[in-house]
């Protein structure tokens, strides 16, 4: 029993103490914490009580988090069980991905459960968050040939010359490390998805390493620059104004409401929702950018292009991103 409380008083330590000023114990943070106690946790019994800390976040990463322990033998039940709450608490993470998770769960759950999911799975599919990383490989991701605007004045020959080139450059420049997609060159250049996107919503992790020359990056929106990503203590360069912001915006809000980054050196989550040229940003669970137009920073006498790819930018410094989830919203 004393062994029991002490090990809840580590976790809930780990999940508050580890916070900086800025931040906050939303359940964005609190998985974040959890996740690097799991990965340093070597007692089956602790690994169970954190994947169901995990579970309590309810939040989308948590599922798949929780679905990645599904082929252990001492932790599936509690896994399944953690992923299925989640999920039939949430319809708004129906979709394909989902469903396949469910289906998984199916003999580790209970009689209540399985009901449930059966129930799920019979209904109508729909796509939902579809994830854009395997932690394998760069499958689904491309170079980056120039622009959007430089782009579209290219003959279908050009772009794909150039684009044997930006893929060469990109395989140089950005590797899988430990299952994460990482950045280890030294310029400006982008990775961006094979796929284009309308209306969509995005999650993201993503960390900057601290021993880089300028901890900096940022996410391309429709190949538009960007929300922005900062190492805070960059008063120079006005970083101070924290991370999330629509950094290249002129006539509107450019920073974000709100500090909300983690300790640089330390995971951080984005939610990202882009409907038309309207941008929300949650950083760790907090409201960073509300419904903001994004400008077209490649030509501000266009609007914003309604169908482009979406970029993660690395800005001379290695950067770090994991779990890419995208759900189109049209």
């Amino acid at each position: 029993m004393i062994r029991k409380l002490l090990f809840a008083a580590f976790l809930l330590a780990a999940t508050t103490t580890s916070l900086s000023a800025q931040e906050a114990v939303t359940p964005e943070n609190r998985l974040i914490a959890l996740r690097h106690q799991l990965a340093e946790s070597v007692s089956v019994k602790e690994q169970r009580t954190i994947l169901q800390q995990m579970t309590s976040t309810g939040t989308f990463v948590a599922m798949t988090t929780l679905a990645q322990h599904l082929d252990n033998v001492e932790l599936q039940r509690t896994a399944a069980q953690g992923v299925a709450t989640i999920a039939l608490s949430h319809p708004d993470y129906d979709g394909y991905l989902t469903r396949h998770l469910l289906a998984r769960c199916l003999p580790y759950v209970g009689a209540r459960q399985q009901k449930d999911i059966i129930a799920q799975l019979g209904q109508t599919p729909v796509e939902g968050y579809v994830s854009h990383f395997n932690g394998i490989d760069l499958a689904g991701w491309k170079g980056l040939v120039e622009n959007p605007v430089a782009r579209e004045q290219m003959t279908p020959l050009q772009l794909a010359e150039k684009q044997v080139e930006a893929d060469e450059r990109m395989r140089e420049n950005w590797q899988v490390e430990n299952g994460l997609l990482t950045y280890v060159g030294t310029g400006y250049d982008n990775i961006c998805t094979v796929e284009q996107y309308g209306d969509f919503e995005m999650l993201v992790d993503w960390r900057l390493d601290p021993s880089g020359k300028e901890p900096d990056a940022g996410i391309y929106l429709r190949g538009t620059p960007q929300v922005q990503i900062w190492d805070i203590a960059r008063t120079d360069v006005g970083a101070q104004v924290g991370s999330g912001g629509l950094y290249n915006n002129q006539k509107n809000q450019s920073t974000p409401i709100t500090v909300a980054d983690n300790k640089l050196g330390e995971w951080n989550s984005f939610y990202i929702r882009m409907v038309g040229d309207r941008v929300t940003v949650r950083l760790n669970g907090i409201l960073v950018v509300d419904n903001v137009s994004l400008e077209n920073y490649w030509d501000r006498q266009r609007p914003i292009f309604p169908i482009e790819q979406i970029e993660l930018q690395a800005h001379g410094s290695k950067v770090y991103y994991r779990d890419i989830y995208i759900k189109r919203l049209n």
